[in-house]
């Protein structure tokens, strides 16, 4: 496995390093000891599945304000871009963001530390993430900043994205 450090601390894009023959490959896409040698959790609460049927859909930008949840995102299906948005009050890339496109023809995942917020849009049809989430779920701590708040200036890459209402209602960052 490839760990690549993002923008902001504790953001990891990870890769794999596939031992092929002339079958194809195999390659680990998960490794408690590395995990636990770099400082992550390496035991997640939740699993959970994003499907999205159309190109553009935008998700996000969601975070757990009660009980603080880190994710590792792989996409299965599909691309798409993905957003995290540092919400770590103490650190000094609060309200900064990174990207990184996740495919699954590349078969990369980003692992995204507690007290970030998270989204992304699909860049293509029938595009899936798989979530695995450290923590529960816990419904009354959801919550979530806007797509398209001025103050994070995010380069969303499809113009017009497909959001649900609770998406469209989320507030401003400040």
């Amino acid at each position: 496995m490839k760990f690549t450090p993002l923008a902001l601390p504790g953001v990891l894009e990870i890769g794999i390093e596939p031992e092929a023959d002339a079958r194809g490959f195999f390659a680990r896409l998960f490794d408690a000891e590395a995990f636990v040698a770099l400082g992550l959790p390496t035991h997640f609460a939740q699993h959970g599945l994003s499907y999205n049927e159309r190109a553009g859909t935008l998700r996000g930008l969601h975070y757990q304000a009660g009980r603080l949840e880190a994710k590792l995102v792989r996409c299965v299906a599909g691309r798409a871009f993905d957003v995290i948005v540092d919400l770590r009050r103490t650190l000094p890339t609060y309200g900064q963001w990174c990207s990184v496109e996740l495919a699954a023809d590349r078969r990369n995942a980003v692992f995204i530390p507690a007290g970030c917020a998270h989204g992304f849009q699909t860049l293509a049809e029938r595009t899936e993430l798989m979530y695995f989430i450290d923590a529960p779920y816990d419904a009354p701590g959801a919550a979530g900043i806007r797509w398209d708040d001025p103050s994070l200036a995010i380069g969303w890459p499809l113009a017009d994205p497909i959001l649900s209402a609770r998406d469209r209602a989320l507030p401003y960052l400040a």
